[in-house]
């Protein structure tokens, strides 16, 4: 029988370990707008559903100065629980106790929630809140996170995996979160590096803040390390909860599609207003993608970066998608570094994920420049043909505008592996725009003409209606069909049923080789 003084032990136990680091720092943490590592917990999951795990864990007290040191859950608080009716892992690191700082039992039950998550199913969310490795527990701490990278690398492509930065994040500790799918950060006492202000200044002797080598703006329009800015902890939720809302819980799963019960087939005529007069004006393909999916709802990934291309999840008819577009309002929708790195980074995780892909092209070619070039654009672009090749899942490519040259290819053409494509009436499909042909086509007769402007616009229309006209692509069968722009969403959602079903073999290896 449980005797009185087995339960008084009990609940003294869970005080403890429920009080964290003590009121007083908690209140510190309020003050700062800060919710405490439990409290996120509390927050992500829904009422009632969460269960902890390694509660009363204990670093081994040997290392230099803890002997003595209670770390109620050693600094971790670790669990699932259940996210809009879906199981889901979690870790919350506690900068109330020690700073949060990663030692050997620490990063235990951080590898111990991944492992759970992988045998079970289900998506990994991390809150990342602490000062890094625990100098007291010296090398056992960098074994930890050596633990903790091996595992974040064995989950890759098996469950998803988010990571929420709302505090310090700095060292070592930031590669956890880079070989997670997805970064989520605070605006606001959150900061992310290698090395900080002041080991840049003694090393380099270049003087910098916090902010340009840390901060989440940073991050998420420089560097492109961070996916989702957020303005506190509670909206970093909210992101995390709306991108699980599009992902499967693990790679052997369809994600969560809501088919409408009947296709709606009927035009969008008001998208014909959205298309500027000539392919020379830019068009804001957000405003396309909006009158495509369902009620308007877009997630877009990486906002802030490389706004060439735009990429994101919706859904089609309630089907799920990855979408992937060239953006015209940011350097004219060409393909760079950037913009290669960004999209093929995407195209993977949707792949992995079962997630269908579809390209909204309106390209006219790779960025040209110096810098381009010696920053391997090559390598990078060709990232983007890798990926596209070698998903497996369906792909469907509208052709809107421009698709020049090997750009044209780069955004999934039919020979990179799309199941059906698209073509506006406005599309142009060739090597190069109309005027650069035109120039290397006619170069003799433009010299002889009188009046060469008027000679070159008229071969330029010319070139345009023979060459690199839809109907000439789609009279080589490299086009499915050409469509009304009005009719873009419903043929997407017939497309779309159909190729659920599809199954794609591939040559047995061990992995391609990815021109990273």
């Amino acid at each position: 029988m449980l005797s009185e003084k087995q339960l008084e032990i009990l609940r003294e136990r869970r005080a403890k370990v429920l009080a964290g680091g003590g009121e007083d720092k908690l209140q510190e943490r309020h003050a700062k707008g800060l919710l405490g590592a439990r409290e996120r917990l509390l927050a992500l999951f829904q009422p009632d559903t969460f269960q902890e795990i390694a509660t009363h864990a204990k670093h081994a007290g040997k290392h230099f100065g803890l002997a003595d040191k209670e770390l109620p859950s050693d600094g971790v608080i670790v669990g699932t629980g259940f996210v809009d009716g879906r199981p889901v892992a979690a870790f919350s690191q506690d900068f109330t106790v020690m700073g949060g700082t990663l030692g050997k039992m620490h990063a235990r039950k951080i590898v111990q929630s991944m492992q759970l998550a992988l045998k079970i199913g289900v998506p990994v969310v991390a809150f990342k809140d602490s000062a890094g490795a625990r100098i007291q527990e010296a090398v056992d701490a960098l074994s930890g996170y050596g633990e903790v990278f091996y595992n974040n690398v064995l989950l890759s492509g098996v469950v998803p995996q988010i990571a929420i930065i709302a505090g310090p994040c700095a060292g070592g500790a930031s590669y956890s979160p880079a070989l997670m799918d997805y970064i989520i950060m605070t605006k606001q006492n959150a900061y992310m590096f290698i090395t900080g202000p002041e080991v840049i200044k003694a090393v380099t002797g270049r003087t910098t803040s916090l902010d340009e080598v840390g901060s989440a703006e940073m991050h998420a329009t420089v560097s492109g390390n961070v996916h989702f800015v957020a303005e506190d902890d509670r909206h970093a939720i909210q992101i995390a909860k709306a991108l699980l809302s599009y992902l499967p819980s693990n790679n052997t799963e369809d994600p969560p599609h809501r088919p409408y019960p009947d296709l709606d087939l009927s035009p969008d005529e008001g998208i014909n207003d959205l298309i500027p007069e000539t392919s020379s004006e830019p068009m804001d393909v957000k405003q396309i993608i909006y009158r495509l999916v369902d009620n308007g709802q877009f997630l877009e990934v990486h906002a802030g970066w490389a706004g060439n291309i735009v990429v994101g999840f919706a859904r089609v008819q309630g089907i799920v998608v990855g979408v992937l577009a060239n953006q015209s309002l940011v350097r004219a929708g060409a393909m760079d570094i950037d913009a290669s790195d960004k999209g093929a980074r995407f195209i993977r995780f949707c792949n992995a994920f079962n997630i269908p892909l579809v390209t909204l092209v309106d390209v006219p070619g790779f960025l040209p420049g110096i810098e381009q070039e010696r920053g391997g654009i090559i390598r990078h672009g060709a990232k983007m043909l890798y990926t596209y090749a070698s998903a497996t899942v369906p792909k469907i490519t509208i052709i809107l505008r421009k698709a020049y040259g090997g750009s044209y290819l780069a955004m999934c053409a039919q020979e990179m592996g799309a199941d059906m494509v698209f073509a506006w009436p406005t599309a142009e499909i060739a090597v190069m725009g109309a005027e650069g042909a035109v120039n290397i086509l006619y170069r003799s007769e433009l010299k002889a003409a009188e009046d060469r402007k008027a000679k070159a616009k008229e071969l330029v229309e010319e070139y345009r209606a023979k060459f690199a006209s839809p109907y000439m692509s789609a009279s080589r069968g490299y086009i499915t069909d050409v469509i009304e722009p009005a009719d873009t969403r419903a043929t997407i959602a017939l497309a779309l049923r159909k190729l659920l079903t599809k199954r794609e073999l591939r040559p047995a290896k061990k992995h391609g080789d990815i021109p990273l």
